[in-house]
């Protein structure tokens, strides 16, 4: 049998690293392809060879020296897709093509969270996406970018949004007009905004998010946008503003 390195700890992730081009194997694991024909195995391996999914299933694990696999004992873990598309299970999409399943052929992303967090495939995909801090690994493209829980390479510089937050830039503060001047947009530096709509004042009102040149709005009647600022200029729900100073 292969040398079996502990469930993602720093010396299995010095493992993948060092072996960077060899292939490798989780072992033992709760795996959910989200492939049609394949399903969720349990006790089962996946192997990654480059940025593939090359095997998922039982006894995989009896070739890995052959093969000369680093091998990750998975036990007590759930295996899942990092990215969803539900065209891959369609028939708008070819079965092990790209991302959204782990059948073999599949892009190799995928997320590893522990069983006590994923007693089902629903409550797998909510922890992988809502808990970061509960991620064993993530591989993308059969690349680890996180491990233990904790993100590889420099972390990111901005910080989450949160919706108790205000998050507003004051460069962004003031009346948006789009250029058939049928709609006002005012962003205000308490981070609120309100849209004057063909003369109709107060049409939409509610909160706004900016992060970088993007701006999240959630309205009063519970719906959210999006906008996205470009040339000086804020686009938005088919509309193009520009700042009423700046006119």
């Amino acid at each position: 049998m292969p040398n079996t390195f502990p469930a993602f700890t720093a010396a299995g992730l010095a493992a993948v690293r060092a072996g960077a081009d060899r292939p490798l194997l989780l072992t033992n694991a709760t795996v959910h392809t989200l492939d049609p024909l394949i399903g969720t195995v349990r006790g089962a391996d996946v192997l990654v060879g480059g940025a593939l999914i090359v095997g998922v299933g039982p006894g995989i694990v009896t070739a890995a020296e052959d093969d000369g696999a680093v091998v990750i004992d998975a036990t007590g873990t759930t295996v899942l897709p990092a990215r969803l598309d539900a065209t891959a299970t369609l028939d708008a999409a070819a079965r092990g093509a790209g991302p959204g399943t782990l059948a073999p052929g599949a892009d190799a992303s995928l997320v590893v969270v522990p069983d006590a967090h994923a007693p089902d495939l629903a409550t797998a995909l909510h922890t992988s996406f809502t808990r970061p801090e509960l991620l064993l690994a993530v591989l993308r493209e059969g690349r680890p970018v996180r491990w233990a829980g904790d993100p590889l390479g420099p972390a990111p510089a901005r910080t989450r949004l949160q919706p108790d937050r205000l998050a507003v830039d004051p460069s962004r503060v003031g009346v948006w007009v789009d250029t058939d001047d049928f709609l006002h947009q005012e962003l205000t530096a308490d981070g609120r905004y309100d849209e004057t709509r063909g003369g109709r004042p107060h049409a939409f009102t509610g909160r706004y998010w900016i992060d970088g040149d993007r701006v999240d709005y959630l309205d009063d009647l519970g719906f959210w946008a999006f906008g996205r600022f470009a040339d000086d200029a804020l686009h938005h729900a088919g509309y193009t503003m520009h700042r009423e100073d700046a006119r």
